[in-house]
Parts: structure tokens; C-alpha cells; sequence
């Protein structure tokens, strides 16, 4: 392996064990009380916000087949990263400044921001995958990113769980829904709200909303990049594992 690819290895054992280390008690606690508060919402209640999340995602999955670049062939791991680094930069401005704007607008451009900063999240998906050399027509390439995207924004208990799927995706990639239908709508739709509760309602307190959506914004594509990209170094190296095994 190349020095650059040596480190991206390494960077990528620690994000390993991170993503296997067991829930700790604060994590447990956290999850009993969003669990309980959770049944307290009706339960029309839990089914409405499941569908609209479910609407703005599978519109920016398939719309975005449609604007995302063609995979990126032919280029190094130390080349494919520099590309993703640059366009995860590109979004975390574009998602600090939303988060500014619409922090400062008050309470309906606050709320605004949540189907805003979804799509730009989304999209940064598609092109991270796009630049790693995956083709996002393919609709299990959609469902990964489904999966990452619940990686990066779940609690520990479900960040283990996603991530053994993930870890074994070339197998559990044939077991997977043939209707997007059928994805667990409902987990990812409580875990991603449980996840940023906090920092998008601060975001609507006035005076302070528009710092506030600015820091959380950016700190959530930071975040989903660097998911991103372990992910897909972990097939990388999967992927250069299997060959070498071929030989």
C-alpha cells in the first residue's frame, strides 16, 4: 500500500472500533428516556412525521440519480479522497450558511431548514459514492447510502447494529427489500430525529438561532462525511482483500 493509503487504513481500524464499541450507560440512559418520550406521542403522530421523512428522502434518492456525476473510474484511493475532502467542504459552507439564514429568519424559516439541510446531506451522499467510484442508479448503491446515512446519525445501540450490516454488505446487500418501500422508515425516521432534537430547536430560539444553526449544520456534514468516508474505505480495502485472494 502506498503511505497514503496506509493512513487512510489506519484512520479507518479506529473508526472500526468506534463503531463496535458497546453503548455506554449514558447512551443506554438516553435512549430509555428518548424511548419514553417517544410513546408519548400519539402514535398518527409518529406515522405522519415517518411519512414525510420518507417523501423528502426517496424524492432526493431518485432526483438525485438524475444531477449526480457519472463514478469517477480509473483514479487512486489518495486521489478519490482529495476529491471527497473538497466536496464535503463544499457542502459543510453551503450548509453553515443555510443554517445561518434560516436561523436568523425566525421561527418558519427554522423550520425550513429541515427538509434544506436533508437534501444537502443527501446529495453530499451521492457524490461522496459517486467519487469512490459507485454507480448510484444501481438501487442497492441508494440503500448503502440509506445505511450510512442512518450510521451517521443513530444512537450507539443502532450505530452496532448498521454497522454489521455495513461491514458485511457484499452479503447482506442480496438480502435487501426489492421495494425501497419496505425500508425500516420508522427507525430511521426516530433515530435521526432523536439525534438532532436539541441543536435544531435551540436553533429556533431568537437572537441565538442563526449562530446555533450555523456551528450544528456544519458539525452534522462533518459528521456524515466522515462516516462516509470510512464507509467507503471499508469497502476499499474489502474489495482489495477479495482480489488478493483470487490471486
Amino acid at each position: 500500500m502506498s503511505i497514503e493509503e496506509q493512513q487512510a487504513f489506519a484512520e479507518l481500524q479506529v473508526w472500526q472500533q468506534e463503531m463496535q464499541r458497546p453503548p455506554s450507560f449514558l447512551n443506554r440512559f438516553s435512549r430509555r428516556v428518548q424511548t419514553r418520550l417517544n410513546a408519548l406521542l400519539p402514535e398518527r403522530v409518529h406515522q405522519a412525521i415517518t411519512a414525510a421523512i420518507k417523501h423528502m428522502v426517496r424524492g432526493v434518492l431518485f432526483g438525485s440519480t438524475h444531477t449526480t456525476a457519472q463514478p469517477l473510474a480509473g483514479a487512486s484511493l489518495a486521489e478519490r479522497e482529495k476529491a471527497v475532502r473538497a466536496r464535503i467542504r463544499d457542502y459543510r459552507t453551503m450548509a453553515t450558511a443555510e443554517g445561518a439564514v434560516t436561523g436568523a429568519g425566525g421561527f418558519l424559516l427554522g423550520l425550513a431548514d429541515f427538509p434544506l439541510l436533508l437534501s444537502l446531506k443527501l446529495k453530499l451522499l451521492f457524490d461522496v459514492a459517486a467519487l469512490y467510484g459507485y454507480d448510484v442508479r444501481d438501487y442497492t448503491e441508494r440503500l448503502y447510502l440509506l445505511h450510512v446515512f442512518q450510521l451517521a446519525f443513530s444512537s450507539q445501540h443502532t450505530r452496532n447494529e448498521t454497522y454489521r450490516r455495513l461491514a458485511s454488505w457484499e452479503t447482506y446487500r442480496h438480502t435487501l427489500p426489492t421495494d425501497v418501500h419496505e425500508f425500516d422508515w420508522r427507525t430511521l425516521q426516530q433515530e435521526y430525529r432523536d439525534y438532532i432534537d436539541i441543536a435544531k430547536m435551540a436553533q429556533l430560539v431568537p437572537v441565538i438561532g442563526a449562530a446555533v444553526g450555523a456551528v450544528a449544520n456544519y458539525r452534522l456534514i462533518e459528521q456524515l462525511g466522515y462516516m462516509a468516508m470510512n464507509c467507503y474505505r471499508m469497502r476499499h480495502f474489502a474489495a482489495a482483500d477479495a482480489r488478493l485472494a483470487q490471486v
